[in-house]
């Protein structure tokens, strides 16, 4: 295998590992997308992280004014008061100006004036890291598409051969020239903003392997960009032993066949108020009781009503937060992507070697994060699957609408993804409603295959004794086995 040269960082959080590292020195690369995708931001970043390893940068701008550079790079915390800028942008004079075109085309004219720019530029700073945003104004130098060519490849080969790494910026044009840049350079990375948020993609890395995307991206004050690798579950491993957890609730373990197993999912479903989330909540508090670390993770309720609740009905979690064996994230609706929820999990299992995590629940993980791919129950699967590798113990919440009638385990379609599945339904008995609990699958053993009554009141979860008396208690109307 050959040896390839030590990677430089690109400066973003997470795109050096989807790039497998960072980028191959001594070659050149194109940030694509539409206008607000961010292309300037990561020159923004390649070139602060040159100046962070005392390496010599040069920022060339078609576009920008230098004072402008300046000022927007600060609003998102990077200082480019070391970094020399070649302001090649028109200027104000330019407009009033004609007299210089009456005898040669413009083109021809600011084509020799901006290379000599460029190259005594590049040889007053001899610079390690290049920046051109956007290099697709060559364009306008030249007079026709072979002319842009070859005007834009002698200035990369000279950009190599003067020891430099080049980062360059376009966006798509009717003209053709954001496909001539991505035959030309080295590596292409293309940047999306869309309804559903901030992307990014490796089009092109000549010479490396990259990780498929697209990844989530954000760009904020204080950060600038950062992006969130897809989760590759395969790539991740610990070692764990399988065994019976309990839920704290002695009669749920025995309908569970002992409780369930480490690094195992339970589903557990339901109609709305049946007990899911207070059932998900009495694993977590158990497992926190046992002096491991637990998180849950609210798409359907805020931080506020899950603790009062739990508060409420003898389930109580306050002291186990300030202990700090158990976290409990509200996630935003539309706030986060799926890939970066997905980080935000991995972070907490890795950095606090948590054991337990429920996510409350499924139909709002689908509705709330944000992600272009049509079917992000396949991020689902890869969370969970991630999670099962990493020995974690994993409880989803799913909400299914009927409230009676014919049984349902998922209306979402993500029971596939259960070791064991957990139902709570309504069913009415002689006029009063009342709450019904079973075990419909359990992957890593046997269960008691009864239906038990399921109540919750002050002092927590009661499971009561199996409902031997009633038939058709999965209908929600069940009738008396015995006439009275």
């Amino acid at each position: 295998m050959t040896n390839l040269p030590p990677r430089l960082s690109t400066g973003i959080s997470g795109l050096d590992a989807v790039l497998d590292g960072g980028l191959v020195p001594n070659r050149t690369y194109m940030v694509r997308g539409e206008s607000g995708a961010g292309k300037t931001i990561v020159g923004y970043h390649f070139l602060t992280a040159g100046r962070e390893n005392d390496e010599d940068v040069l920022f060339i701008s078609f576009e920008e004014s230098d004072a402008d550079l300046r000022a927007n790079a600060e609003t998102l915390g990077f200082d480019l008061s070391e970094v020399p800028i070649l302001d090649l942008g028109p200027s104000p004079e330019a407009f009033l100006d004609d007299e210089a075109y009456t005898m040669l085309s413009p083109g021809e004219v600011e084509g020799k004036s901006t290379a000599n720019e460029l190259r005594e530029a590049i040889e007053e700073h001899d610079p390690d890291r290049v920046v051109i945003d956007p290099l697709s104004q060559l364009g306008r130098l030249s007079s026709d598409r072979y002319q842009f060519r070859r005007l834009v490849s002698s200035l990369l080969s000279y950009l190599k051969q003067s020891g430099a790494t080049t980062l360059f910026t376009s966006q798509p044009s009717s003209g053709g020239t954001d496909e001539t840049l991505a035959y030309l350079c080295d590596g292409s990375i293309s940047l999306s903003r869309s309804d559903w948020g901030r992307s990014v993609r490796i089009e092109k890395f000549r010479g490396s392997d990259s990780q498929t995307g697209p990844h989530g991206m954000r760009i904020d004050g204080g950060h600038g960009m950062r992006v969130f690798p897809r989760l590759v579950p395969d790539s991740h491993h610990r070692e764990f032993t399988i065994e019976p957890l309990s839920s704290g609730i002695d009669d749920l373990d025995a309908l569970l066949g002992g409780g369930i197993e480490r690094g195992s999912i339970t589903l557990v479903s339901g109609p709305s108020g049946v007990g899911k989330s207070t059932t998900g909540a009495a694993f977590a508090r158990a497992t926190a009781e046992r002096g491991e670390r637990a998180a849950v993770y609210l798409f359907e309720e805020s931080k506020r009503s899950f603790r009062h609740r739990s508060e409420s009905i003898g389930i109580p979690i306050d002291d186990l937060i300030e202990a700090g064996g158990l976290r409990v994230d509200a996630v935003e609706p539309l706030s986060l992507s799926t890939d970066e929820f997905a980080q935000r999990v991995r972070a907490e299992v890795e950095a606090n070697d948590t054991k337990f995590v429920l996510i409350d629940g499924t139909a709002g993980y689908q509705l709330s994060l944000t992600d272009e791919r049509s079917d992000i129950r396949r991020e689902l699967h890869a969370l969970a699957r991630y999670l099962k590798n990493m020995g974690v113990t994993v409880v989803l919440t799913e909400e299914v609408q009927q409230v009676t009638g014919a049984f349902h385990a998922s209306d979402n379609h993500v029971s596939y993804l259960a070791d064991n599945i957990l139902f709570i339904r309504y069913i009415e008995v002689r006029g009063e409603i009342r709450k019904a609990v079973g075990v419909l699958k359990k992957r890593f053993g046997g269960f008691e295959p009864t239906l038990r009554s399921f109540e919750i009141g002050t002092d927590g979860i009661t499971v009561g004794e199996p409902l031997d008396e009633l038939r058709g208690i999965l209908t929600g109307t069940p009738t008396w086995n015995e006439a009275e």
